[in-house]
């Protein structure tokens, strides 16, 4: 979701326009564009930062200290001060550059500011994840490339990006899709496409995705007035909201009708199909995207709202950003959870092993137990803050069971009827020439990602473990694989796992720390990272089923 940088690096002298003491909460300061730079010399060493060459980013770097030097010398009293914005991104620079010199440059030119008696930002959470220690991404190592090639392409390092980094083979082919979904050329604006995008990240209340989109609108060459409230967005886009909200949360209930209101002539304003099936895949991405935010518990980046702060440490307590998805302290005390891992092993084996084979009516019997199966989610979070709320319509509409008891349930979704491989790739790539083939390469990632590994074993087939989450999911959303046995969901997934999987997939905003350390308690970080990764996709090919199918029927 990021951009080339061009941020705005000014000197302002005798206090002018200096932070303040706040903790950024402002609305002006997040949507203040970066790109009002006149293309002077510091803007040209930010992009160089980014070269593949190695002297051209030492001299970058000395090109930048020099001028923030400059600027803290404009005055001997100390009067001077940088903008905010170059605080903010020197933040940045120092708490997620994979490039240690670029890191270590960025931290000395802080604290040289601070020297000279200027307040000085620094970041609310030690690390990208509020679940995960943050040793277990910064470690050197191999994903340390990924994160390498990430910055030098996109010019930071986001939090999504270093969680993902844990699982390099996959996060390559996520940040080509997510860069053709926003950057290349197609049949929407840029910024429509982010726009779009922060529409979608706003049903679930994900202001992390907001922001990053929120930038990404601006940058793009949106009016920022737009950001203010949905009623400020052209018809077209507001158009979207009826989709948008079923996309999110029941996308069982997306029919012919809804896309003939958008795209048949005489609907004004009408989308082209092409342009539908862009905002489609944008919407549902965000909405998956949101899933994996909350479920791996993603702290606001540095720069952001609720990432940094300008008052000093309290010597009481380490302070927690209010925007944090894990405000409460939800770590269990661990038990010795040797056992479960030994259970859960045995019950994959038998189930490889397994020749019996379920009668069809039996296969149906499981799945409809398996569907109408009640499992609790977390407690509701209080309301959203006011850059995500004004950007959600029915705010009250949320996930329903796809089998709620004592009402008719909807059909369900035959996977046989209607498949990714047999109808909605074609389609998907038909009308977005390259995306059905991006999204599938994903989706084949994620499906056969595997380290032969759980947690302390080695040499481990972990294919029905995976198998039975992907498919659980996908009955969460009413599709049914006549040729799988929903007994397995039962015996491999506990209830602990079902509540964590239930509640990212379908209230993310909801998924607390309690949540997230309360299954697999012997499992590795990066396997629970390993396990949001089936959740997102696994509901991200559920949502475009559904709407792909509608497609297909009004095209008929």
């Amino acid at each position: 979701m990021a951009s080339k940088p061009v941020p705005d690096f000014k000197c302002q002298a005798n206090g002018e326009n200096a932070p303040g003491g706040g903790s950024g909460s402002g609305r002006s300061g997040h949507y203040q564009s970066e790109s009002e730079s006149d293309g002077g010399p510091t803007a040209k060493s930010l992009a160089r930062l980014c070269s593949r060459d190695e002297e051209e980013r030492t001299a970058a770097l000395e090109e930048l200290s020099q001028e923030v030097l400059v600027c803290l010398g404009l005055d001997r009293r100390h009067s001077a001060r940088l903008s905010k914005q170059t605080l903010l991104h020197l933040l940045r620079l120092s708490t997620s550059c994979p490039l240690q010199e670029v890191r270590e440059r960025a931290t000395e030119l802080l604290q040289t500011a601070q020297e000279q008696g200027v307040e000085v930002p620094r970041a609310l959470a030690s690390g990208p994840s509020a679940f995960i220690p943050a040793k277990e991404m910064l470690k050197e190592g191999p994903n340390q490339d990924v994160l390498i090639e990430s910055f030098l392409s996109l010019g930071r390092v986001d939090h999504v990006t270093m969680v993902m980094a844990l699982h390099p083979a996959y996060l390559s082919c996520f940040l080509r899709t997510q860069h053709a979904l926003l950057e290349l050329d197609g049949p929407l604006p840029r910024h429509w496409r982010h726009y779009i995008a922060l529409m979608a990240a706003a049903r679930h209340h994900c202001s992390y995705l907001v922001q990053q989109h929120s930038t990404g609108f601006l940058e793009a060459g949106g009016e920022e007035g737009w950001l203010s409230g949905l009623e400020h967005a052209p018809t077209k886009l507001r158009s979207l909201q009826t989709l948008n909200k079923l996309l999110a949360h029941r996308p069982w209930l997306i029919t012919q009708q809804h896309i003939q209101e958008l795209v048949c002539p005489g609907a004004d304003p009408r989308w082209s199909l092409a342009e539908l099936i862009h905002a489609v895949v944008l919407m549902a991405h965000a909405h998956s995207l949101s899933s994996f935010v909350w479920g791996c518990g993603l702290n606001p980046e540095p720069d952001h709202i609720g990432g940094y702060t300008f008052q000093p440490p309290s010597p009481s307590h380490l302070p927690r950003s209010p925007h944090s998805p894990a405000h409460e302290d939800g770590r269990q005390e661990l038990v010795d959870g040797a056992m479960e891992v030994e259970v859960l092993m045995k019950r994959m084996v038998e189930l490889q092993q397994q020749e019996e084979a379920c009668t069809q009516e039996e296969m149906v019997t499981r799945f409809e137990r398996e569907r109408s199966e009640s499992i609790p989610t977390a407690v509701v979070r209080g309301a959203p803050p006011d850059l995500v709320l004004c950007l959600v319509e029915e705010p009250e509409f949320r996930y329903e069971d796809f089998a709620p008891r004592g009402e008719q349930a909807p059909p369900t979704m035959r996977a046989q009827d209607y498949s990714w491989e047999d109808h909605g790739f074609s389609l998907a790539n038909r009308l977005l020439p390259d995306m059905g083939q991006l999204l599938d390469e994903k989706f084949q990632v994620v499906s056969n990602l595997t380290y032969h590994r759980m947690a302390m074993h080695e040499g481990v087939d972990t294919h029905t473990l995976r198998k039975a989450l992907w498919n659980y999911i996908h009955c969460l959303y009413g599709i049914r694989y006549d040729d799988y046995d929903y007994g397995s969901v039962n015996v491999l997934l506990e209830r602990s796992l079902k509540v964590y999987v239930k509640t990212m997939t379908c209230h993310p905003e909801q998924t607390t720390a309690r949540v997230y350390h309360a299954f697999w308690r012997h499992f590795r970080h990066s396997e629970k990272v390993h396990a949001n990764l089936i959740v997102m996709e696994a509901r991200l090919q559920a949502a475009l089923l559904y709407t792909l199918r509608a497609i297909t029927h009004y095209m008929r």
